[in-house]
Protein backbone atom coordinates (compact mmCIF):
# COMPACT_ATOMS: atom_id res chain seq x y z
CA UNK A 1 0.00 0.00 0.00
CA UNK A 2 3.05 2.30 0.95
CA UNK A 3 4.31 2.37 -2.73
CA UNK A 4 3.89 5.84 -4.57
CA UNK A 5 1.68 6.86 -1.49
CA UNK A 6 2.11 8.46 1.50
CA UNK A 7 1.97 7.15 4.85
CA UNK A 8 -1.17 9.67 6.17
CA UNK A 9 -3.43 8.15 3.34
CA UNK A 10 -2.50 4.54 4.10
CA UNK A 11 -3.07 3.79 7.41
CA UNK A 12 -7.07 4.20 7.37
CA UNK A 13 -6.87 1.43 4.64
CA UNK A 14 -4.82 -0.96 5.91
CA UNK A 15 -6.51 -1.14 9.27
CA UNK A 16 -9.90 -1.74 7.40
CA UNK A 17 -8.17 -4.12 4.97
CA UNK A 18 -6.94 -6.36 7.74
CA UNK A 19 -9.93 -6.22 9.39
CA UNK A 20 -11.46 -7.36 5.99
CA UNK A 21 -8.82 -9.75 4.82
CA UNK A 22 -6.78 -10.66 8.56
CA UNK A 23 -4.76 -13.70 7.05
CA UNK A 24 -3.51 -14.81 4.17
CA UNK A 25 -5.99 -17.27 3.73
CA UNK A 26 -8.85 -14.83 3.98
CA UNK A 27 -7.57 -12.76 1.21
CA UNK A 28 -6.61 -15.70 -1.43
CA UNK A 29 -10.50 -16.79 -1.12
CA UNK A 30 -11.78 -13.40 -1.42
CA UNK A 31 -12.99 -12.19 -4.75
CA UNK A 32 -10.96 -9.47 -7.52
CA UNK A 33 -14.15 -7.23 -7.06
CA UNK A 34 -13.82 -7.85 -3.28
CA UNK A 35 -10.69 -6.73 -3.14
CA UNK A 36 -11.07 -3.80 -5.15
CA UNK A 37 -13.98 -2.32 -3.27
CA UNK A 38 -11.29 -2.71 0.13
CA UNK A 39 -8.58 -0.94 -2.05
CA UNK A 40 -10.89 1.90 -3.82
CA UNK A 41 -9.25 5.20 -3.47
CA UNK A 42 -5.70 4.21 -2.90
CA UNK A 43 -4.80 4.16 -6.72
CA UNK A 44 -2.70 1.96 -8.32
CA UNK A 45 -5.05 -0.95 -8.49
CA UNK A 46 -2.10 -3.42 -10.16
CA UNK A 47 -0.92 -3.57 -6.64
CA UNK A 48 -4.54 -5.05 -4.90
CA UNK A 49 -4.48 -7.59 -8.19
CA UNK A 50 -0.78 -8.49 -7.66
CA UNK A 51 -1.48 -9.13 -3.58
CA UNK A 52 -4.32 -11.25 -4.34
CA UNK A 53 -2.84 -13.47 -7.15
CA UNK A 54 0.24 -13.51 -4.55
CA UNK A 55 -1.59 -14.37 -1.57
CA UNK A 56 -2.96 -17.35 -3.70
CA UNK A 57 0.33 -18.32 -4.35
CA UNK A 58 0.75 -18.63 -1.11
CA UNK A 59 -2.01 -20.66 -0.31
CA UNK A 60 -1.49 -22.89 -3.12
CA UNK A 61 2.55 -23.30 -1.92
CA UNK A 62 1.09 -23.98 2.10
CA UNK A 63 3.26 -20.96 3.09
CA UNK A 64 5.33 -18.01 2.35
CA UNK A 65 8.39 -18.61 0.44
CA UNK A 66 12.08 -18.11 2.81
CA UNK A 67 14.40 -17.35 -0.54
CA UNK A 68 15.18 -14.34 -2.52
CA UNK A 69 14.25 -16.09 -5.69
CA UNK A 70 10.73 -17.69 -4.46
CA UNK A 71 9.37 -14.28 -3.04
CA UNK A 72 10.56 -12.43 -5.95
CA UNK A 73 8.38 -14.67 -8.06
CA UNK A 74 5.49 -13.20 -6.10
CA UNK A 75 2.63 -11.60 -8.26
CA UNK A 76 3.64 -7.91 -7.69
CA UNK A 77 7.13 -8.19 -6.00
CA UNK A 78 10.03 -6.62 -6.95
CA UNK A 79 13.63 -6.32 -6.55
CA UNK A 80 13.75 -4.21 -4.05
CA UNK A 81 10.57 -6.41 -1.95
CA UNK A 82 12.40 -9.14 -2.34
CA UNK A 83 15.57 -7.91 -0.98
CA UNK A 84 13.92 -6.04 1.61
CA UNK A 85 11.91 -9.25 2.85
CA UNK A 86 14.62 -11.92 2.07
CA UNK A 87 17.34 -9.59 4.52
CA UNK A 88 14.99 -8.64 7.03
CA UNK A 89 13.19 -11.74 7.37
CA UNK A 90 15.18 -14.18 6.89
CA UNK A 91 18.80 -12.49 7.29
CA UNK A 92 19.63 -13.29 3.25
CA UNK A 93 22.41 -11.06 1.93
CA UNK A 94 20.21 -8.91 -0.68
CA UNK A 95 20.71 -5.34 -0.57
CA UNK A 96 17.65 -2.97 -1.11
CA UNK A 97 17.41 -0.13 -3.61
CA UNK A 98 14.52 2.16 -2.84
CA UNK A 99 14.32 5.92 -3.22
CA UNK A 100 16.24 6.96 0.43
CA UNK A 101 18.93 4.06 -0.17
CA UNK A 102 19.64 5.77 -4.36
CA UNK A 103 19.72 8.94 -2.99
CA UNK A 104 22.97 8.33 -0.25
CA UNK A 105 24.34 6.45 -2.76
CA UNK A 106 24.20 8.71 -5.50
CA UNK A 107 25.90 10.96 -3.26
CA UNK A 108 28.30 8.94 -1.62
CA UNK A 109 29.80 7.97 -5.28
CA UNK A 110 28.82 11.22 -6.24
CA UNK A 111 27.01 9.67 -9.40
CA UNK A 112 25.70 12.02 -12.41
CA UNK A 113 23.58 9.64 -13.85
CA UNK A 114 19.74 10.43 -13.77
CA UNK A 115 18.38 8.40 -11.10
CA UNK A 116 15.80 7.25 -12.76
CA UNK A 117 17.55 5.03 -15.41
CA UNK A 118 18.19 1.46 -15.51
CA UNK A 119 21.91 2.02 -15.91
CA UNK A 120 22.40 3.92 -13.38
CA UNK A 121 20.43 1.82 -10.66
CA UNK A 122 21.97 -1.44 -11.82
CA UNK A 123 25.66 0.56 -11.12
CA UNK A 124 24.20 1.73 -8.05
CA UNK A 125 23.25 -1.47 -7.28
CA UNK A 126 26.49 -2.97 -7.56
CA UNK A 127 27.58 -0.24 -4.82
CA UNK A 128 25.40 -1.14 -2.52
CA UNK A 129 26.07 -4.92 -2.93
CA UNK A 130 29.84 -4.28 -2.27
CA UNK A 131 28.56 -1.98 1.05
CA UNK A 132 26.35 -4.93 2.13
CA UNK A 133 26.94 -6.58 5.46
CA UNK A 134 26.44 -9.74 4.91
CA UNK A 135 26.22 -10.94 8.30
CA UNK A 136 23.39 -8.30 9.13
CA UNK A 137 22.14 -7.44 5.58
CA UNK A 138 18.40 -6.94 7.36
CA UNK A 139 20.18 -4.58 9.49
CA UNK A 140 22.39 -2.96 7.64
CA UNK A 141 19.73 -2.20 4.71
CA UNK A 142 17.22 -0.95 7.41
CA UNK A 143 20.23 1.28 8.36
CA UNK A 144 20.61 3.04 5.47
CA UNK A 145 17.17 3.63 4.40
CA UNK A 146 17.15 5.18 8.01
CA UNK A 147 19.87 7.05 7.02
CA UNK A 148 18.29 8.66 3.18
CA UNK A 149 14.95 9.50 5.15
CA UNK A 150 16.10 11.20 8.16
CA UNK A 151 19.48 12.65 7.27
CA UNK A 152 20.52 12.77 3.47
CA UNK A 153 17.09 13.87 2.31
CA UNK A 154 16.06 15.59 -0.23
CA UNK A 155 17.32 19.34 -1.11
CA UNK A 156 18.58 20.08 2.32
CA UNK A 157 20.79 17.21 3.67
CA UNK A 158 21.69 17.30 7.20
CA UNK A 159 25.79 16.64 6.43
CA UNK A 160 26.38 17.81 9.67
CA UNK A 161 25.26 15.33 11.83
CA UNK A 162 25.79 12.35 8.80
CA UNK A 163 27.80 9.09 10.01
CA UNK A 164 29.30 8.53 6.35
CA UNK A 165 30.16 12.11 5.50
CA UNK A 166 33.95 11.46 5.21
CA UNK A 167 32.85 9.15 2.90
CA UNK A 168 30.77 10.96 0.56
CA UNK A 169 32.08 12.20 -2.43
CA UNK A 170 29.41 14.32 -3.47
CA UNK A 171 29.92 16.17 0.00
CA UNK A 172 33.93 16.63 -0.56
CA UNK A 173 33.07 17.87 -4.37
CA UNK A 174 30.59 20.41 -2.38
CA UNK A 175 27.85 19.21 -4.93
CA UNK A 176 25.31 17.13 -2.53
CA UNK A 177 22.69 19.32 -2.74
CA UNK A 178 22.71 18.28 -6.85
CA UNK A 179 22.89 14.63 -6.24
CA UNK A 180 20.84 12.74 -7.35
CA UNK A 181 20.42 13.95 -10.74
CA UNK A 182 17.02 13.65 -12.08
CA UNK A 183 15.50 14.06 -15.73
CA UNK A 184 12.55 16.96 -16.16
CA UNK A 185 9.24 15.41 -16.06
CA UNK A 186 7.05 15.21 -19.43
CA UNK A 187 4.92 18.11 -19.36
CA UNK A 188 1.15 17.83 -17.81
CA UNK A 189 -1.82 17.75 -20.08
CA UNK A 190 -5.14 19.23 -18.84
CA UNK A 191 -8.12 17.14 -19.87
CA UNK A 192 -11.54 18.23 -19.75
CA UNK A 193 -14.29 15.72 -18.85
CA UNK A 194 -17.84 15.55 -18.15
CA UNK A 195 -19.58 13.08 -15.92
CA UNK A 196 -23.42 12.44 -16.17
CA UNK A 197 -24.70 11.92 -12.50
CA UNK A 198 -28.31 9.76 -14.22
CA UNK A 199 -30.43 8.53 -11.62
CA UNK A 200 -33.76 6.59 -12.60
CA UNK A 201 -36.28 5.48 -10.09
CA UNK A 202 -33.61 5.88 -7.55
CA UNK A 203 -31.08 4.03 -8.94
CA UNK A 204 -27.65 6.00 -10.45
CA UNK A 205 -26.27 4.54 -13.94
CA UNK A 206 -23.02 2.95 -13.85
CA UNK A 207 -20.85 1.13 -16.41
CA UNK A 208 -18.26 -1.42 -15.89
CA UNK A 209 -14.54 -1.48 -17.26
CA UNK A 210 -13.63 -4.37 -19.14
CA UNK A 211 -10.27 -3.16 -20.48
CA UNK A 212 -6.50 -1.35 -18.96
CA UNK A 213 -6.40 0.91 -16.84
CA UNK A 214 -8.64 0.18 -14.26
CA UNK A 215 -10.74 -3.07 -15.27
CA UNK A 216 -13.13 -4.05 -13.59
CA UNK A 217 -14.19 -0.92 -11.82
CA UNK A 218 -17.09 1.21 -11.96
CA UNK A 219 -17.74 4.55 -12.61
CA UNK A 220 -20.17 6.91 -13.88
CA UNK A 221 -20.70 7.63 -17.82
CA UNK A 222 -18.56 10.73 -19.37
CA UNK A 223 -21.52 12.82 -21.39
CA UNK A 224 -20.34 11.71 -24.81
CA UNK A 225 -21.31 7.64 -23.88
CA UNK A 226 -25.06 8.86 -23.48
CA UNK A 227 -26.10 11.36 -26.42
CA UNK A 228 -29.38 10.65 -25.11
CA UNK A 229 -29.48 11.79 -21.53
CA UNK A 230 -31.57 14.99 -20.69
CA UNK A 231 -28.97 16.83 -18.53
CA UNK A 232 -30.87 18.77 -15.85
CA UNK A 233 -28.20 22.22 -15.52
CA UNK A 234 -27.08 21.52 -12.23
CA UNK A 235 -23.17 21.15 -12.45
CA UNK A 236 -20.31 20.88 -10.05
CA UNK A 237 -16.74 21.10 -10.95
CA UNK A 238 -13.38 19.25 -9.63
CA UNK A 239 -10.42 18.38 -10.35
CA UNK A 240 -8.53 15.46 -10.45
CA UNK A 241 -4.83 14.07 -11.62
CA UNK A 242 -3.39 10.92 -12.53
CA UNK A 243 0.04 10.94 -13.46
CA UNK A 244 0.82 13.48 -15.71
CA UNK A 245 -2.79 14.12 -16.89
CA UNK A 246 -4.67 16.74 -15.01
CA UNK A 247 -8.43 15.85 -15.42
CA UNK A 248 -11.06 19.22 -15.21
CA UNK A 249 -14.11 17.55 -14.48
CA UNK A 250 -17.73 18.99 -14.57
CA UNK A 251 -20.84 16.76 -13.04
CA UNK A 252 -23.96 17.48 -14.09
CA UNK A 253 -27.46 15.52 -12.78
CA UNK A 254 -29.15 14.35 -15.92
CA UNK A 255 -31.98 11.58 -16.70
CA UNK A 256 -32.52 8.39 -19.31
CA UNK A 257 -35.73 6.07 -19.51
CA UNK A 258 -33.55 3.09 -20.31
CA UNK A 259 -29.50 2.16 -19.58
CA UNK A 260 -27.36 1.79 -22.59
CA UNK A 261 -25.96 -1.31 -23.83
CA UNK A 262 -23.21 -2.20 -21.28
CA UNK A 263 -24.60 -0.10 -18.50
CA UNK A 264 -26.94 -0.80 -15.33
CA UNK A 265 -28.89 0.59 -12.80
CA UNK A 266 -27.69 0.15 -9.52
CA UNK A 267 -29.21 1.45 -5.52
CA UNK A 268 -27.08 3.78 -4.44
CA UNK A 269 -26.33 1.81 -0.77
CA UNK A 270 -24.86 -1.11 -3.45
CA UNK A 271 -22.10 1.30 -3.89
CA UNK A 272 -20.17 1.48 -1.16
CA UNK A 273 -18.96 -2.64 -1.65
CA UNK A 274 -18.69 -2.04 -5.47
CA UNK A 275 -14.69 -0.94 -6.70
CA UNK A 276 -15.74 2.45 -7.82
CA UNK A 277 -13.06 5.24 -9.55
CA UNK A 278 -11.97 7.54 -7.14
CA UNK A 279 -13.35 10.03 -10.10
CA UNK A 280 -16.75 8.80 -9.48
CA UNK A 281 -17.24 8.84 -6.15
CA UNK A 282 -15.87 12.57 -5.62
CA UNK A 283 -18.16 13.26 -8.47
CA UNK A 284 -21.55 11.50 -6.21
CA UNK A 285 -20.11 13.54 -3.39
CA UNK A 286 -19.97 16.26 -4.41
CA UNK A 287 -23.52 16.25 -6.13
CA UNK A 288 -24.95 14.76 -3.03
Amino acid sequence: MLQQTRVAAVLPYYERFLERFPDVESLAEASEPEVLAAWSGLGYYSRARNMLKAARQIVERCGFPRDYESIRALAGVGDYTAAAIASIAFGLPHAVLDGNVLRVLSRIANDAGDISSALTKRRLGEIANLFLDNQRPGDFNQALMELGATICVPGQPLCGECPLKRHCEAHRAGVEKKRPVKAARGATRKVPLTLLVIEHEGKILLYQRQHPPMRGFWELPESLQVPLAQRGGVSRRFRHSIMNQNYEVTVERATLARAPKGMRWLNPSDLAALPLTTMSRKALRLLR
